[in-house]
């Protein structure tokens, strides 16, 4: 968050329940994803854009995790400059890894925006 912080993305976060023994490679997916969401908003969210981010930790090993943002860019690699990548990709390709649900598209509801929801299953691994 720091680092997206730093570049002037303004993120809030809440962590709901305990990562208990959640492990690593679990705990690995779920933050490359956060980190390639907002890593998008940056690139495509446009100036005033602003993030925030949900991550729930269920008693029955689920984990889910969910980015907003309110920006007004595209996150296609539409925008001028920001060229095509791999990070909606590379998403997916991690999500698949531990059996998972990612969802990613525009927000309909105001303020507008992006969305990204990551479900992992309990005990799912590679």
């Amino acid at each position: 968050m720091d680092g997206v912080r730093a570049a002037g993305l303004p993120v809030t976060l809440g962590v709901d329940g305990d990562p208990g023994t959640q492990p690593a490679g679990r705990q690995l997916a779920v933050y490359r994803v956060v980190q390639e969401a907002l890593t998008n908003t940056l690139k495509h969210g446009g100036p005033n854009a602003t993030a925030h981010v949900a991550v729930a930790y269920a008693d029955d090993g689920t984990v889910t995790a969910e980015i907003t943002d309110t920006g007004t860019g595209g996150h296609d690699g539409t925008v001028p400059g920001a060229g095509p990548g791999r990070g909606l990709t590379g998403m997916r390709e991690r999500t698949a890894l531990y059996d998972g649900t990612l969802e990613a598209g525009p927000r309909h509801t105001p303020p507008g925006g992006w969305r990204v929801r990551l479900r992992l299953p309990k005990d799912s691994a590679p």
